[in-house]
């Protein structure tokens, strides 16, 4: 990948990193970050992934983890313009998908006010891989007929949701950077009509070999991510595929 004909410089890719393990990188996404001559990266982007760029490639990180920021967001989205000024190839390395609660939008809206051109490359969003990883559908025919991606964490701090509607039956909901908040979270739900043994799970370190699946239900899993010492990075997903589990879990064997 190393020998292909270099990046155009002063240009920044908005990169999916995927979920975790690095053989969930699409194509693209490898030769871009080989070719790179700038590399901003995350938090979340799997081990080894970084190693996959030139020895002389910049290596920036940019990690955000709860209440330990970095850089904070506008620092990075200034970050990519200087760069990008500088006339370098630059790869902005997010994980997951960079359109699914990576900020990827954000990022884009100073390039487009400061003229710096870009790509985006989408990537495995968490979701995808935990469930896979997992042993469960997001979504089957029998079990769930709609599929909801939700933070758990907003803007101002607060857990305010449309409660009504992510309590709905016949589908599932996963829950973004929610733990935390998975007490509020739980009570929520079976306050606005779904029953406390709703299957619910925790997922994290998801398609990592220190991938962790916590199984329990709406009236438990509170309990259940305090009593395991579940931390961050996790999702939680609530629904009846959850509970497939049992039958179709392949990676923690």
């Amino acid at each position: 990948m190393n020998k292909q004909t270099p990046l155009p410089g002063g240009k920044v890719w908005l990169v999916g990193a995927g979920p975790g393990d690095p053989e969930l990188l699409t194509l693209k996404a490898a030769r871009l970050i080989a070719q790179a001559d700038a590399l901003v990266y995350d938090h979340l982007v799997g081990d080894g992934i970084v190693d996959l760029a030139r020895p002389e490639a910049r290596r920036i990180y940019a990690g955000k983890e709860a209440s330990n920021h970095t850089l904070p967001q506008g620092a990075i989205n200034t970050l990519l313009v200087d760069l990008a000024r500088e006339g370098l190839s630059v790869v902005r390395l997010k994980g997951g998908d960079p359109f699914i609660f990576g900020r990827g939008g954000e990022e884009l809206e100073t390039l487009v006010a400061s003229g710096v051109p870009f790509e985006v490359v989408p990537g495995v969003t968490a979701a995808a891989g935990c469930a896979a990883y997992g042993g469960f559908p997001l979504t089957h025919r029998d079990h769930a007929q709609a599929l909801t991606f939700v933070t758990g964490h907003l803007k101002d701090g607060t857990v305010n949701l449309d409660w009504p509607a992510l309590a709905r039956p016949g589908q599932t909901v996963v829950f973004y950077m929610g733990i935390g908040a998975a007490a509020e979270i739980c009570r929520q739900m079976m306050a606005h009509g779904l029953p406390s043994m709703t299957p619910a799970a925790v997922v994290r370190n998801g398609t990592l070999p220190s991938q962790q699946t916590l199984l329990a239900t709406l009236g438990t899993l509170p309990h259940r991510i305090v009593e395991a010492g579940i931390k961050p990075p996790a999702l939680i997903v609530v629904g009846s595929v959850v509970g497939l589990h049992a039958k179709l879990n392949w990676f923690e064997k």
